[in-house]
């Protein structure tokens, strides 16, 4: 840390520290859909989901083989394994989806078949908290400044 003598540089140095105790670190996650063996037919994608927490501010990356798609859809049309009504529909083998709020988000790819066979994957999305440290009695465990 650096060195805080004379009144100006303690007020300074003070004023550093309380900072970067309150500021927030924001930290995103990115998360490849099936880790190493990507977007395919033969994943059991709620079962990758269980042990991840994802948040508001993380990306999914879908890596996959062209004749597949990664399409964002509608809660009904995941249920029902509908294709054709996509969000958003991507199929450039390499796709980032960042997640931008909380709540289910529905994927599945839009090849007709692909979805029942299981390749649809639901990811519910938790809003960051950005819960800050109590600043009660910094001041007063801080040395006096000197003159």
């Amino acid at each position: 840390m650096a060195n805080c003598s004379g009144l100006g540089m303690t007020m300074a140095c003070l004023v550093l520290v309380i900072s970067s105790m309150i500021a927030p670190t924001l930290q995103f996650a990115v998360f490849t859909v099936g880790e190493y063996r990507g977007w395919i037919l033969g994943v059991d994608y709620n079962a990758w989901t269980k042990a991840k927490n994802f948040k508001v501010g993380d990306n999914l990356v879908f890596d996959y083989p062209s004749g597949h798609t990664v399409d964002e859809v509608f809660e009904n049309d995941y249920n029902t394994c509908t294709t054709g009504h996509p969000i958003t529909s991507d199929n450039s083998g390499s796709t980032t989806i960042p997640l931008l709020t909380a709540g289910p988000h529905y994927f599945m790819s839009g090849v007709v078949g692909d979805c029942a066979k299981g390749m649809k994957l639901l990811v519910n999305v938790k809003a960051e908290s950005t819960t800050l440290p109590s600043a009660t009695n910094t001041a007063s465990s801080l040395p006096p400044a000197s003159n």
